[in-house]
């Protein structure tokens, strides 16, 4: 069954796949008519609204801020309707150490964005599109989501936590005429990765990414692994003794914790975050559209 994808949604459209999702939808013209841009850098949210100001509407809210998404849905489909899709891509990655007491704030902040984050930008969707009787759903979560990887319990939990939500809200609205999406990418080629010292397998792009979500999502798909092969992979890594698993984990190089060289910079963590320093994006934003 094909589904519409006139009217879009997308967090995190300011870098990596967000931003590459959102370009690919602007790019389509017509098949694409309005696209809601929801991120923390102004400037780069402007400049892909650039190229189509009459469909796009600029939004900078904390998406763990349930209030401030409520806010950008509303004056969003008072614009422009209730969207086809919603895709909670907005996500944070770092390095996690349970024996460093600043970590916590880490694993905090992780959950805040990655997990609660994307029930945030669901939440004032979910009723519009129910009465309009068809609509998606889309949570952007991650291979790591299925198996824990030594030195990164944060991200981990926050994507595995993010599949069994999905999984949940999927069955919760079965019959309802909404479709529930998880996106479970292996290692994109952004900024959230290009700190990783370790062994990236089927590491893609992801503007190739991005082009595969949106054709899976107008073909009504409720689960996409990207590449194919990684998902295959984790599948046969799951056969093997939890000793020997971790012991293939553990030669690894661990992820960048925050503070660190190669770390990228969490929003919010500000003056918590392991070597104290504040990210560009710790200021208070606001909900505007433009």
């Amino acid at each position: 069954m094909a589904h519409p994808l006139d009217n879009l949604v997308i967090t995190g459209a300011c870098g990596g796949l967000g931003r590459a999702l959102a370009s690919a939808a602007l790019a389509r013209g017509a098949k694409v008519s309005k696209v809601a841009l929801v991120g923390l850098d102004r400037g780069v949210l402007e400049t892909l609204a650039a190229s189509a100001p009459q469909r796009c509407a600029i939004y900078t809210p904390d998406v763990s801020d349930g209030a401030a998404m409520q806010a950008m849905a509303g004056d969003w489909m008072a614009r422009f309707g209730v969207p086809d899709a919603v895709i909670a891509n907005a996500g944070v990655a770092g390095g996690f150490d349970t024996a460093q007491a600043a970590d916590l704030a880490v694993f905090r902040r992780m959950l805040e964005i990655n997990l609660l984050g994307v029930a945030a930008t669901f939440q004032p969707f979910v009723q519009p599109m129910r009465e309009r009787g068809h609509g998606v759903l889309v949570g952007i979560a991650s291979i790591a989501g299925r198996r824990g990887m030594p030195g990164n319990g944060a991200y981990c939990a926050s994507k595995g936590g993010l599949i069994r939500y999905l999984q949940s809200l999927r069955a919760e609205l079965r019959g309802s005429g909404l479709t529930v999406c998880t996106v479970s990418p292996g290692y994109l080629r952004t900024q959230l990765t290009a700190g990783n010292q370790f062994l990236m397998p089927g590491l893609m792009g992801p503007e190739t990414a991005a082009e595969a979500i949106l054709q899976a999502l107008a073909k009504g798909r409720e689960q996409l692994v990207l590449p194919r092969r990684v998902g295959w992979l984790s599948n046969l890594l799951e056969l093997l003794p939890e000793a020997w698993h971790d012991a293939i984990l553990l030669r690894q190089p661990r992820k960048p914790r925050p503070g660190e060289a190669g770390a990228t910079a969490i929003p919010g963590l500000g003056a918590a975050a392991p070597g104290g320093a504040a990210s560009a994006a710790d200021s208070p934003t606001e909900t505007i559209a433009r």
